[in-house]
Order: C-alpha cells, then sequence, then structure tokens
C-alpha cells in the first residue's frame, strides 16, 4: 500500500487520510437525522445503552432536535453547516449521520436524506453511524445501490459505516446495555464487507470493571478484522474510534458514578493506554478518533477531557518522547 504523510503525527489521522485523498483539509458536518434506537422504543429496551445521554450520541450535531423523519430540517442542518466553516481552508466536506441509530428507520426516508446528502456540492462522502444490529437486507440493499450509483467516475463520493461496538467482552456489554452479542457484529463486518461498504468501528476506554489488558484486547480483535470463511478473505477495518468513557448528566452511568461504583480514567492513564493500542494496530488503518468530546454542559467526568487541545498535544508530546508509532507492534499483515 502506498505510503501516506501522517503530516508530523505518530499515527495515521483522518485528517491526514483526507489531506492525502483530496488534497485539502475535509471538514466534518454532524447531523441528527430524527430517528431512535431500538434500545429507546422498546424493541430492546427503553433506556438505551448505560452511557447515552438524551443526544443519543450526537450531542455536537447541527441543531437541537426539532423532527422525526423531516428531510428539510436534515437539509437545513447540512446548510448550516456549511455555511459556517471557512472556505478559504477548505471547500470540502463529510456529512456525518451521528445521533442514534442511523440505518434505523424507513428505507425511503433513509434514502432521501442520504441522497441529500451525497448531492450536495463539495460534500466527498456520507458516514452512518449505526449498531450491527441495524443492518436489515433493505438497507444493506440500499447502501450497496448508493455505492454503485456515486462511485462512478465523476461523481467519486464514498459511503461509510460506523459500528458502535464498544468491547468484545460479553460481561461489560451486558453492564452497558449494548443489546447485541459479539457474534452480531461480526454478521454485521460481513454484510458490510459483500456490499463494499467500508466500515469504522468505535471502542470505549474506560468502562467500568474493564483491566487494561481487556482493553486491549477489544483493540486487538478489531483490528484483526472478521475472516469470511466462504470467500476467503479477511475483511479489516477501514477505521477505528478510540473513545474515553464520559459520564454525562441524566444518564444511568452516572447514578453508578456518583454512588462510587467506578471511577473514570486519569488523563495520563488514559494517554499511556492510546499510546499502547496504537502501537497494537496496523498502520493502514485510519485513526478517526483518539479521545472524546462530551459536551461541557452535561459532562460530570472526567473534566480533563474537556480540554482536548491539552490532550492530544500531550499524546503527540508522549508519542514523540517514546519514539512510539502506530504499527509498532502490529502482527496483522496488508
Amino acid at each position: 500500500m502506498e505510503k501516506v504523510d501522517w503530516l508530523g503525527k505518530s499515527y495515521y489521522s483522518l485528517n491526514a487520510y483526507f489531506k492525502h485523498t483530496y488534497g485539502q483539509k475535509v471538514y466534518k458536518i454532524a447531523v441528527d437525522a430524527g430517528l431512535t434506537c431500538p434500545n429507546r422504543d422498546g424493541t430492546l429496551d427503553t433506556r438505551g445503552c448505560i452511557f447515552c445521554s438524551a443526544g443519543g450520541s450526537g450531542d455536537f450535531a447541527g441543531e437541537i432536535r426539532e423532527a422525526f423523519f423531516d428531510t428539510e430540517w436534515v437539509k437545513k442542518q447540512i446548510e448550516n453547516g456549511i455555511n459556517k466553516f471557512n472556505k478559504s481552508v477548505g471547500d470540502k466536506f463529510v456529512i456525518y449521520f451521528q445521533a442514534f441509530t442511523n440505518t434505523y428507520g424507513d428505507v425511503e426516508y433513509l434514502r432521501r436524506i442520504w441522497i441529500e446528502a451525497l448531492e450536495y456540492e463539495g460534500v466527498v462522502g456520507i458516514s452512518i453511524a449505526t449498531r450491527p444490529d441495524c443492518l436489515g437486507e433493505e438497507v444493506l440493499g440500499l447502501l450497496r445501490e448508493l455505492k454503485d450509483k456515486y462511485s462512478v467516475s465523476g461523481r467519486e463520493k464514498f459511503i461509510w459505516v460506523e459500528l458502535g461496538l464498544q468491547t468484545i467482552h460479553e460481561r461489560t456489554s451486558d453492564y452497558i446495555r449494548r443489546g447485541y452479542p459479539l457474534s452480531i457484529y461480526e454478521e454485521a463486518v460481513l454484510k458490510l464487507g459483500n456490499v463494499g461498504i467500508p466500515y469504522i468501528t468505535h471502542i470505549i476506554f474506560g468502562l467500568p470493571g474493564e483491566t487494561k489488558e481487556e482493553m486491549l484486547e477489544t483493540v486487538f480483535y478489531v483490528e484483526q478484522g472478521i475472516f469470511d470463511y466462504d470467500k476467503h478473505r479477511q475483511i479489516k477495518p477501514f477505521g477505528m474510534k478510540l473513545q474515553l468513557l464520559h459520564v454525562l448528566k441524566n444518564t444511568d452511568l452516572a447514578l453508578d458514578y456518583e454512588a462510587g461504583k467506578f471511577k473514570t480514567m486519569e488523563m495520563d492513564e488514559y494517554i499511556d493506554l492510546v499510546i499502547d493500542a496504537l502501537q497494537k494496530i496496523n498502520p493502514n488503518i485510519v485513526i478517526h478518533r483518539v479521545t472524546g468530546d462530551g459536551p461541557k454542559s452535561i459532562l460530570i467526568s472526567p473534566t480533563w477531557s474537556g480540554n482536548k487541545k491539552m490532550v492530544l498535544n500531550t499524546l503527540h508530546k508522549r508519542m514523540a518522547e517514546r519514539e512510539a508509532k502506530q504499527g509498532d507492534y502490529s502482527i496483522m499483515l496488508w
């Protein structure tokens, strides 16, 4: 694979991927599509995952939720997002369908909002955050259809799917109320591989009860990809997101935290863990995130995470001091 300039970082960041691919900065615009989740609508549960806020992990999406299944509202968020960025720095965008479960809805509504996003001038692609158990045949058919439509010469635009795995450990999965076993994640990866859609896997560090070794086991598992025995191939992740556990107001996780049932990670502890994780991740995997963006207005702990610039600067300095880089100890041959 062609060597990519990591822009002075010790890992392959999303920014480096975009600069290499498009020759400029690409802005991400988070959108709330007005969808819900099987963990909230009563299909699996009504409480959501234990750490999930009222915004459904979309607290930085364009605007406060006004409507459900409203194409015009989605369009408004996209336009507002595009208009707020400095076009002299870059005029290309990714539309990130972030809040709740973005394949969990009427397929014709999904078709309308995804095409709406893809048709905007300057939009280079869309990223769709979802649960592995919400990739039915109709949705997969739509993803294949749009991939074929927008991958032709002159219209090249990508479609990514982001899978919220968080952990491979079933004990932790039960505690956070994830609502599906690890086998469902594996099936989702195989399905996405069959329709040619790249996937990005979300991992949370600092989940209550997990040891450092268990967190790194999750990293190793995701980095290896999933083997497709029918086609004798390894379906590898395009990207990974390393997320720090945040305790947010008005969540069940906050109740456990306030009751003293667990502690959140200290900054040094987290940074050392991220470095160890990055060293085990194949250098061709794009690292979409190395920390988190818990909104300060609802963030209970860890408060140090609110200073994202400080966290990133410390990470980069620490990696340079240790002469550590992504892939140092990866055994995945690509």
